[in-house]
């Protein structure tokens, strides 16, 4: 069973960018001073095909699952850190729901997997919602064979598509909830880029040296356990995590969508990864939201040649990396839309 994929197509449109530069240009500064701003705003007008690109009901959405990998001591917390977690979202109490309640992003949850059984809650004013999209509670454990079979994946991919489609606005930010999910990600970065699995292991959530080498061992259990999973989709089912793939899905919707992607951190990222080597044009679609102080998240951004925003010793996850770049879209746009140019302001330009 595969999931039905949406097609990705490529949106380049070089009389569209050209366009987008010269109004840049003519803005009532010196030329290109506003420094990467300015690429922000031709990469917003590119994705939203337009001139005068406007952010609008932007969604953050937190996808939420446990790992059988965690059982195998890969992670610094126990698995039912994930289901209290799902919790505090939906209290208010934790990063991602501070931030999005301070920049005004509408705050989703999805259950793709969590350990524990909930009830959907629906979004009331200043709340976020649940949606249970769970394919199971939690994966196998990937160091003994595949953590998911290829039905359970292509049910998660369907689910995020669905999850996209349920949702207004034309700017989705990603997070994610799952103890070992770290794990995860190094994976699937060491599987598709075949750089060595050493160098695609971190502390995780704040494992120490010891930790770490223990986890290098299970991971490479995970690896050998799963030899024949090479393409993305095998690759994903193989070593995944129901979060993963349902972000995979969720990506993959919104680029077919022509939403603006706002990309988290080191797992979010890994999503991103698989979902471009499906279909590469989705990159064209994404702006990576800062660079985590995990190990690996500087070498999958460069199998995607991207180029984040910030660089702020992030490595929380939950999508807190996504909402702290928010504003600098919004500048982007603002500006564009707003600065005058010389002609309109009647401001001299060098003499």
């Amino acid at each position: 069973m595969t999931a039905s994929l949406p097609l990705i197509a490529d949106i380049a449109h070089p009389a569209l960018a050209q366009a987008l530069q010269h109004k840049l240009d003519h803005k009532t500064k010196p030329l290109g001073s506003l420094g990467r701003l300015e690429a922000l705003a031709l990469t917003l007008g590119e994705i939203l095909g337009t001139e005068t690109p406007a952010l609008q009901q932007p969604q953050m959405v937190v996808f939420a699952a446990d790992h059988g990998l965690a059982a195998r001591g890969v992670s610094a917390f126990p698995s039912d850190v994930t289901w209290q977690m799902v919790e505090n979202f939906l209290a208010g109490g934790a990063a991602v729901s501070v931030l999005a309640r301070q920049h005004g992003l509408a705050l989703t949850v999805v259950d793709c997997g969590v350990a524990k059984a909930f009830a959907p809650r629906a979004a009331v004013p200043g709340k976020p919602q649940l949606l249970v999209r769970k394919v199971a509670p939690g994966t196998a454990d990937a160091s003994s064979g595949p953590a998911m079979t290829a039905a359970q994946c292509s049910e998660a991919i369907t689910n995020g598509m669905d999850v996209v489609r349920s949702l207004p606005g034309n700017a989705l930010l990603l997070g994610e909830m799952g103890i070992a999910n770290t794990s995860v990600a190094s994976l699937l970065l060491a599987r598709l880029s075949g750089l060595p699995l050493a160098d695609c292991v971190g502390a995780g959530t704040g494992l120490d040296a010891a930790g770490i080498e223990r986890k290098r061992a299970v991971l490479q259990q995970a690896l050998d356990a799963n030899a024949s999973a090479t393409s993305p989709l095998d690759a994903l089912a193989a070593l995944g995590g129901y979060e993963v793939a349902t972000l995979v899905g969720a990506v993959l919707q919104a680029a077919a969508e022509r939403r603006v992607i706002v990309v988290d951190g080191f797992i979010t990222s890994a999503a991103v990864l698989v979902a471009s080597r499906i279909a590469p044009a989705v990159l064209q679609r994404c702006v990576f939201a800062h660079r985590s102080g995990e190990r690996g998240h500087s070498l999958m951004l460069a199998q995607m040649q991207a180029e984040p925003l910030l660089d702020l010793g992030l490595r929380l996850g939950e999508g807190s990396g996504a909402a702290l770049a928010w504003p600098l879209l919004q500048s982007a746009c603002a500006l564009l839309r707003e600065m005058a140019s010389f002609e309109s302001a009647g401001v001299a330009t060098q003499g």
